[in-house]
């Protein structure tokens, strides 16, 4: 065990104070988090081949298993999701002159941390090699230190027999059992409630919006006309149910691995795991449940099909995990995986996908992914940061990624051009003339994104933008308006 005096080796607090010193938890308590499943996943994402050595660790006991992990990983304090509410509580206690402990079966390491960062804490209870801080041994070690007579903020039934020994309690966002169990045996001091987990916050992390991009499955569909044939619509919209769901899981493990840097972000620290309103262990079963889901379905589709969604997961795996943190390579890594989905529809469709659409896919999608950088540059910059957090880009490559946006955009826009000369496209459109329509649509669409990118009101995502913009609305429309025309109506 592991303790910080502050001034005096021992306390007698009942003699020195008129108020019981207040023990307060850290995981689930103090932050909204597990330390070790944080410490784990940062290890997982720098070091992963420390994993194997932790195994054996664990063999030994949880306290082992804490000093190994703790060996290769400093979890910032700064960047704990905390109880706001509670904090404020105890800065409140803090100022009477109440006693206040850190006690938690996290490593002492992490406790020393937390406590530092807060200057909250007049002495630090935790794990360190010879046991694990919890329950009955957290107990003994607060009676040590303290005394019979203490309130303690805890969150969950494993701090019931910590509990039915305290003369008071704090409940933080306990559920109602282990409130009933609490009142019949101290007093409640406080509750802080946590909000419920629902369905929206799942939809949330799942990134229900994003699916719009699995959309362009239904292209290969859409360019071929085959909109109205039942047996080449189910397959299709199968993929774009299974690229959804493996989506969705890529997206959750995404978020697990940037949790830091979310964090750090003003608008991204409000993500369900970031926040820690969905914990960590309840994200990766979520993630493993959407992934299998999206796989099955894929195998019913086709054997090609399913080699294409496991390269998409491989694709989009690499950029969270190493490829995002390069600067172009992740722009460039984007475009890629936008017109993987394409390549998907095709094959759904068991049809070829024509090379004017594959280049034109590629050009759009970086520019668009250049867009989104740049709109994050902005933002950052209206903040007077100067360098994104877990990517290489800094507000002064706006000066850069400005032209090489918009100049993709332009050529994405020549490539359609010359696609509606194309032989192919006059033989298969009954009024091809139509589609320079669609060029004029695209001009203003793709101008207008890049203005309000400039004005700092673009999104961090511009295709959630042009969904909720109006006038991106109705330029959408007036594209497929166009293009439908070309293809059946004869003037």
């Amino acid at each position: 065990m592991f303790s910080v005096n502050a001034g005096t080796d021992r306390l007698s607090l009942e003699s020195e104070l008129t108020m019981e010193p207040l023990i307060v938890d850290l995981d689930g308590t103090l932050v909204r988090t597990d330390t070790l499943f944080e410490s784990l996943l940062l290890l997982f994402r720098n070091a992963p081949w420390r994993l194997f050595g932790a195994m054996p660790a664990l063999l030994r006991g949880r306290a082992a298993f804490k000093a190994y992990v703790s060996q290769f990983v400093i979890l910032p304090a700064d960047s704990l999701p905390y109880n706001d509410d509670l904090l404020d509580y105890l800065r409140s206690q803090r100022a009477t002159g109440r006693h206040i402990v850190l006690a938690t079966a996290a490593h002492h390491s992490i406790a020393g941390r937390v406590s530092d960062y807060l200057g909250l804490f007049d002495h630090v209870l935790a794990t360190q090699d010879g046991a694990n801080l919890k329950g009955h041994a957290k107990l003994a070690e607060i009676r040590k230190l303290v005394g019979a007579k203490f309130v303690y903020a805890g969150d969950s039934n494993a701090d019931l027999p910590i509990w039915l020994e305290a003369t008071g309690a704090i409940l933080v966002g306990v559920s109602p059992a282990v409130a009933r169990q609490v009142e019949k045996t101290c007093r409640i001091e406080q509750v802080f409630a946590r909000s419920s987990l629902s369905v929206v916050v799942w939809m949330k992390a799942f990134r229900v919006h994003q699916w719009l991009k699995n959309t362009l499955i239904f292209v290969p569909l859409l360019t071929a006309f085959s909109f109205n044939n039942v047996s080449k619509l189910i397959p299709v919209i199968a993929g774009f149910i299974a690229f959804s769901l493996a989506a969705s899981a890529t997206y959750i493990w995404n978020d697990l691995v940037d949790l830091e840097s979310d964090r750090r972000h003003p608008r991204k620290c409000k993500r369900p795991m970031a926040s820690g309103a969905i914990s960590i262990p309840s994200a990766i079963l979520a993630a493993c449940a959407l992934m299998s889901t999206g796989l099955v379905i894929a195998c019913l589709i086709s054997t090609q099909f399913l080699a294409i969604l496991v390269a998409y997961i491989v694709l989009t795996t690499s950029y969270s995990l190493v490829l995002k943190h390069y600067v172009l390579i992740d722009v460039l890594m984007l475009a890629v995986l936008y017109t993987v989905r394409i390549l998907a529809g095709a094959l759904a469709l068991e049809e070829t996908v024509s090379t004017w659409l594959l280049a034109f896919s590629l050009l759009i999608f970086y520019s668009l992914a250049i867009l989104k950088r740049c709109a994050e540059l902005i933002s950052l910059q209206q903040c007077n940061g100067k360098v994104t957090a877990g990517r290489d880009y800094r507000v002064t490559d706006l000066a850069v990624l400005w032209p090489l946006g918009i100049g993709a955009s332009l050529s994405s826009v020549v490539v359609f051009c010359l696609f509606i000369q194309a032989a192919d496209t006059q033989s298969n459109y009954v009024n091809p003339t139509l589609l320079w329509g669609v060029v004029l649509a695209m001009l203003y669409w793709l101008s207008r994104l890049w203005v309000k990118t400039s004005r700092a009101e673009m999104h961090d995502d511009p295709l959630v933008y042009a969904i909720k913009d109006r006038g991106c609305r109705i330029t959408i429309a007036a594209m497929v308006a166009f293009t439908i025309g070309a293809r059946f109506v004869s003037i």
